[in-house]
């Protein structure tokens, strides 16, 4: 169903004046005592009307899941300590060698396994009326697991695990957990998570706008000597002043080329390549923002290669419709670049296009070669072609986007219109 822009925001939780564009003037004026107040009021308008997740919202993931398990014939999910523990109940709990989880079963509500000296702890942050189930310091959990399959009715049933649950448990559940069949089961915690709600969508725009308006500010303290450290620590504070938190991973010159860094260190000299990598989250939805800037007037190879890859990122969302495969947009993205003379294959554009994102800066689904997997409306990638010549420089930009109803969009807004221009005019 097509949707309006305003009618989105105002379903997913996040306010119109909270997702607005700021004004870049705004921003530039921190420091001085009006400028102070301007970008007080400016931070009140980036995150009001931000509305957290509610029960309803875990709840509705939940009967996602059941309804997955029934398809999928998976009985019930195991799940510990992380993020698809969080992600499922809005419980957080740190990971140690004694099994604590919750059995997501298709039946209803998750039922905990916990260490019986963790019990108190435990029912102060579980939700009422959950049941707990405990076990002692000399007993198997995975024998409870089995017997709680046993009792739901799925003697003999599937238990999908996780996969981010350690292999520990998952060969304790192989060897414990009798009669139950141990299975892999990503294909519903991915199948969840793979496909975002409008709210999360909304946090994710506007974790985006916050990244891009910290680098944009980050980038006006560019001068000759200064160090990665200190463009990191004024993109940092920028973040802070718009209430929101960004770490950027900053390159200077031929360490561009290294795709994640590279250890060398490199002060700012005048035509160096600037590349930025980083992101922050709002509710706990990550951005991803990659820009590459010249300090000083750039070369013509830095034009035309800037100007090879946005091509490619434009391709590559082009590309982006429901039912498209992940592979083909990787590919959108990678011919343009062969066919510039840039291959083949990862020759210069050396990684794949993109990664799933979402409560995880890399998660499923991927957008790369042999990927067969289908678009849906929901889905959620970062979209960062880019070429890497050693010795030389690396060039990458990077935008989070949304496969929508009829294509895809880009989060954020400010997009890298010009290689002078890294958030439009």
């Amino acid at each position: 169903m097509d949707i309006t822009r305003r009618e989105f925001l105002q379903t997913s939780g996040v306010s119109l004046s909270a997702i607005a564009l700021v004004s870049p003037g705004l921003i530039s004026q921190v420091g001085q005592p009006q400028g102070q107040q301007a970008q007080g009021q400016q931070v009140q308008n980036l995150l009001a009307g931000v509305s957290p997740l509610t029960e309803a919202d875990y709840s509705a993931r939940r009967e996602k899941a059941r309804k997955l398990m029934s398809e999928k014939r998976v009985d019930a999910v195991f799940l510990t300590g992380g993020t698809n523990l969080l992600y499922f109940t809005n419980l957080s709990w740190g990971t140690s060698e004694r099994t604590f989880g919750a059995v997501l079963n298709r039946k209803g509500e998750p039922i905990w396994v916990c260490p019986a000296f963790e019990l108190e702890r435990a029912k102060e942050r579980l939700p009422k009326g959950q049941e707990v189930r405990v076990w002692e310091e000399h007993e198997s959990p995975y024998k409870l697991v089995g017997q709680i399959m046993k009792d739901l009715g799925f003697a003999g049933g599937t238990l999908g695990v996780a996969p981010d649950v350690r292999s520990f448990i998952y060969f304790g559940l192989k060897n414990d957990a009798v009669g139950v069949t141990v299975t892999d089961g990503a294909v519903i915690t991915d199948g969840c998570r793979g496909v975002k709600s409008e709210k999360e969508i909304g946090y994710m725009e506007l974790a985006n706008k916050i990244t891009k308006l910290a680098y944009q500010e980050g980038f006006k303290s560019l001068r000759e000597g200064m160090s990665t450290g200190e463009l990191s620590s004024a993109i940092s504070s920028a973040a802070r002043r718009l209430g929101g938190s960004t770490s950027g991973g900053p390159q200077f010159g031929p360490n561009t080329a290294f795709p994640h860094g590279s250890s060398a260190v490199r002060m700012l000299q005048q035509g160096d390549n600037v590349m930025v990598d980083g992101g922050g989250s709002v509710q706990g939805f990550n951005s991803d923002v990659t820009r590459t800037v010249v300090f000083g007037t750039p070369g013509d190879k830095q034009k035309k290669v800037w100007e090879i890859v946005r091509k490619a990122q434009v391709a590559a969302l082009t590309a982006v419709r429901p039912g498209a495969t992940c592979e083909s947009v990787d590919i959108a993205a990678r011919k343009v670049i062969e066919d510039a003379g840039y291959g083949p294959g990862y020759k210069y554009f050396a990684h794949r296009l993109g990664h799933g994102i979402g409560m995880e800066g890399h998660e499923y689904p991927y957008l790369v070669m042999g990927n067969k997997l289908k678009l849906e409306p929901g889905m959620t990638f970062s979209n960062e072609p880019g070429i890497y010549i050693y010795g030389e420089f690396g060039l990458r930009i990077e935008d989070c986007m949304v496969v929508t109803e009829d294509g895809g969009r880009l989060l954020g807004g400010y997009e890298n219109t010009a290689i002078d221009k890294p958030f439009g005019d």
